[in-house]
């Protein structure tokens, strides 16, 4: 299989997901690198009127998670670890985020995330270490 046609899997498992279709994020996949675009909409405020800092972690999460993906075309990554810096709060627009792998073994990974808003302000920024898991790629994990 092609690295494109790999891709173009993941992006469809992606965005197979239930919370994905919630949300409605646009996810672009390359080799070790992840592009996402998120509108902003106001179920995903906290009290204060911004954007949750779970939908932060969840963003930056998938970015830098579907760059390790487009590297293992066996298994589902899973995500071992985790942090993020906040930098400023959004609230309206949309927001991108980058991700790319900056370290790669056959098993473990390390990948960074950068999030930006409509102005290309970073607005947080995270690094999350990754495994191989168990689970094939397959179509029954929407991998088609």
């Amino acid at each position: 299989m092609s690295n494109e046609e790999h891709f173009r899997k993941l992006e469809r498992m992606y965005n197979s997901s239930q919370f994905n279709r919630f949300c409605s994020p646009k996810l672009t996949i390359s080799k070790g690198a992840a592009e996402l675009i998120i509108p902003i909409q106001e179920k995903f405020y906290h009290a204060g009127g911004a954007v949750h800092g779970a939908v932060y972690f969840k963003i930056l999460d998938d970015v830098a998670c579907y760059a390790v993906c487009s590297l293992v075309k066996d298994v589902f990554v899973s995500t071992a670890s985790f942090s993020i810096h906040f930098f400023r709060p959004v609230a309206f627009g949309k927001m991108k985020a980058i991700g790319k792998v900056i370290n790669a073994s056959r098993n473990a990974f390390v990948s960074e995330a950068s999030l930006f808003n409509d102005e290309g302000k970073e607005i947080a920024r995270g690094i999350g270490s990754y495994t191989r898991s168990r689970v094939p790629l397959s179509p029954d994990i929407g991998y088609r």
